[in-house]
């Protein structure tokens, strides 16, 4: 009974409230510097397509990328992104939370029944649009990406923008990706890396994501450790 409860439409909806707006308390409580601002400013200071990739596990704090940039290129202003997610019940849940946050669900999977959900994320891109994947969810493996993504870039001709996020105050929780969930107050980096054009989706293609996203995380880990090499960050 208390499974179906928790199942249940309106509870789903109650439970995605609370965690955005816990979400949405850290975010406000939080010192963030952004590291990379270079390589976002040929996107968003032209308001051009592009693949904004990071893996599931910094899923919690990325809607912070875009409140960062929407506050630094005003003229990203209509510069809004389109998210994939699942349509599996979690993916459903996950979109109800990062919805608040003025980002735009797309339901699909780039691995089960793919063709469709890489059609609505091509003429999101051509619309000019950016689109937000995270390459390994919606389950896994953790830090495998799928072919979905470098599909995607190659059949739009548009890059990938690796990202990562991190802040200093955490907790990991048991799940299969090791979901990082902030806590208030504390201090968080928000990493852009250089950009990927993919030209084929091949498995090089593929490898080359999968290190870049995992280089980006590995980056604001070391940043919010005090552990990161000397380089150029911007507090926002």
């Amino acid at each position: 009974m208390f499974r179906s409860l928790i199942r249940h439409p309106r509870t789903q909806a109650m439970l995605a409230g609370l965690v955005g707006g816990y979400l949405a308390f850290c975010y406000r409580t939080t010192r963030w510097s952004l590291v990379g601002d270079a390589n976002m400013r040929p996107h968003a200071g032209q308001g051009s397509p592009v693949i904004v990739a990071f893996w599931h596990e910094r899923l919690p704090l990325m809607p912070m990328l875009w409140t960062i940039t929407h506050k630094h290129f005003p003229e990203a202003g209509d510069w809004k992104p389109h998210v994939l997610v699942s349509r599996h019940r979690d993916g459903r849940f996950i979109g109800d939370i990062v919805s608040r946050f003025d980002l735009v669900m797309v339901h699909g999977s780039t691995s089960r029944g793919g063709a469709s959900a890489l059609r609505s994320l091509t003429r999101v891109l051509r619309g000019g649009s950016p689109v937000a994947i995270t390459p390994d969810g919606p389950r896994g493996p953790r830090r495998q990406a799928a072919e979905g993504v470098a599909q995607l870039a190659a059949f739009a001709k548009v890059p990938v923008l690796p990202t990562a996020a991190a802040t200093r105050r955490h907790r990991l929780l048991p799940s299969w990706d090791k979901m990082m969930l902030p806590l208030p107050f504390t201090h968080g980096v928000l990493v852009c890396g250089p950009a990927i054009t993919v030209e084929n989706a091949d498995a090089d293609a593929v490898a080359a994501i999968s290190r870049a996203l995992t280089d980006a995380c590995d980056l604001a880990d070391a940043w919010v450790a005090g552990r990161a090499p000397d380089m150029e960050s911007r507090r926002v």
